[in-house]
């Protein structure tokens, strides 16, 4: 099916690796909206991004008629919103499940759930990893149980189709699949994460899901480097 117009000039400035860039590509492609894609290089950030974005200056950023929304909730959000009879609904139509979805979706982002993973994602060494496993699997805990809890028996967070809260946590499904490559960890264990285990193979079965991932292969290679360069930024300078 081809994709809609998207009722003007449309485009994402991301990055490919970014899991934030993952969801704006994820909520257009689910949304069937054409939009032209621009790459980042982060450490050579464009004058189009710094204009753009210039709080954050961070990607991704979706141009809309020559005006920029950034920050990945609020531009899945603004999809959503700007395209109300386009393509499946990213947020239910009840005030309490609406509530709730923006829950889920800023408790992935929270320093609660984030910066455990984020040191887990950043060990380089295997005690390191240890502690940090060992502490992002309580985050997974609560996970699952607002997974039952806002699922309400069915397939995705948002009920019978993907919504918020799944791009929001389904858009680092592949580093979490790195990570546990390198570390030899399994964040998604079926025994302890039955309900979310599930809810990811779903996920990423989704079409829109699937091209907007990066290639597995790429995202290790990428990451490997990534950590090789904390390693050497960590080791003591050669007397």
């Amino acid at each position: 099916m081809p994709a809609m117009a998207a009722g003007g000039e449309l485009q994402l400035l991301g990055c490919w690796y970014s899991p934030y860039a993952i969801r704006a590509k994820v909520a257009l492609g689910l949304k069937g909206l054409s939009y032209e894609y621009i790459e980042q290089d982060l450490f050579s950030k464009t004058d189009l991004l710094l204009k753009s974005n210039p709080v954050h200056k961070k990607v991704p950023v979706l141009i809309h008629g020559g005006r920029p929304v950034c920050e990945s909730l609020v531009v899945v959000q603004y999809v959503d919103e700007a395209w109300p009879g386009t393509g499946p609904p990213l947020l239910p139509a009840g005030a309490h499940d609406r509530a709730t979805a923006r829950f889920w979706a800023a408790f992935i982002d929270d320093d609660k759930f984030f910066q455990p993973w984020r040191r887990l994602m950043r060990s380089t060494t295997g005690e390191q990893r240890a502690e940090a496993f060992k502490n992002v699997v309580p985050q997974f805990e609560i996970l699952e149980q607002g997974f039952m809890e806002c699922s309400k028996g069915k397939a995705f967070f948002g009920g019978d189709a993907i919504g918020l809260a799944d791009i929001a946590l389904g858009s680092f499904l592949l580093w979490f699949k790195v990570v546990d490559e390198v570390s030899g960890t399994k964040l998604l264990d079926e025994a302890k994460f039955p309900g979310l285990a599930a809810w990811a193979e779903r996920f990423l079965a989704v079409d829109a899901v699937r091209e907007a991932m990066p290639e597995f292969q790429r995202l290790l290679v990428h990451y490997k480097g990534f950590l090789a360069g904390l390693a050497s930024s960590a080791a003591p300078a050669a007397s």
